[in-house]
């Protein structure tokens, strides 16, 4: 898989839009009829989507955002239940619904989940997942499963790694909705801010997040999320040697020098 070269060339995307721009890829859940329902289709798409981003060396951000009032509703249970649908997509297949969550922990990568409108069950393996979680206010979150008589197993692996544990638990034993001050409180969103702010604060996170060495971010990264199974006394070791290699890069080298001669840094 690592030596495949993925190309948008002729691909017809029919669940997301995608739109590349100043080092940043915005993928934009598109089916507000279904409350952007995740379905296999979907899936397939933001999976292909998310591995052609880390890829790309001009892509060192990627945007997460919706069409509709409702940012996203969860799995569709209509798919999930065995119901097949007819779909015009012509993007690959490259995994499952899980594999959304590891493609966003291991995109190496600044993911920013733009919420605008509410959001539900098995779309919090986005918001779990993504390096920074911005909504507008007023927006909700759930996991209603339990009320479905399904238990939110998959959205437990990124969920107690980011919200407190008997907070966690609360929210997925009970199924009831919390606010944006509530989300913040816990982790689950790092800041709400007024919904006309909402674009303009996410762009502003993203060209800011693009804006840095993408290399050392790129290490930085997967150097957190190798760390984090680690216990305290392998980490350290591990990551003195990232640390080692970090100081030896191309964007370490270029910063180091644009810091000495007064001028901001080229990262191409």
């Amino acid at each position: 898989m690592s030596n495949e070269q993925l190309s948008l060339n002729g691909l017809h995307f029919e669940t997301v839009e995608l739109e590349e721009k100043n080092y940043v890829l915005t993928i934009t859940l598109n089916r507000p009829e279904r409350k952007n329902a995740i379905n296999p289709t979907m899936a397939a798409e933001i999976i292909y989507a998310l591995d052609y981003a880390k890829q790309e060396r001009g892509i060192r951000a990627v945007v997460l955002a919706a069409n509709g009032d409702i940012f996203c509703a969860g799995g569709d249970l209509a798919a999930m239940s065995g119901k097949a649908s007819e779909t015009a997509s012509t993007v690959p297949v490259r995994g499952d619904l899980d594999d959304i969550a590891l493609r966003f922990r291991h995109l190496n990568k600044p993911s920013i989940a733009c919420v605008h409108g509410n959001l539900f069950a098995g779309a919090l393996l986005f918001l779990c997942n993504v390096t920074h979680a911005i909504a507008a206010e007023g927006v909700q979150f759930s996991a209603p499963e339990i009320k479905r008589g399904i238990w939110p197993f998959m959205v437990m692996g990124g969920l107690f790694r980011i919200m407190p544990q008997r907070a966690a638990l609360d929210f997925i034993m009970r199924g009831n909705p919390i606010g944006t001050a509530e989300a913040e409180r816990y982790g689950l969103i790092n800041t709400a801010v007024p919904a006309e702010a909402l674009q303009t604060h996410a762009a502003a996170l993203a060209e800011e997040l693009a804006s840095l060495a993408p290399g050392s971010m790129s290490m930085g990264l997967a150097a957190f999320n190798a760390q984090d199974s680690m216990d305290f006394d392998s980490a350290l070791p591990y990551l003195r040697e990232q640390l080692n290699a970090c100081l030896q890069s191309q964007d370490a080298r270029e910063g180091i020098s644009a810091f000495l001669e007064k001028r901001a840094p080229n990262w191409d």
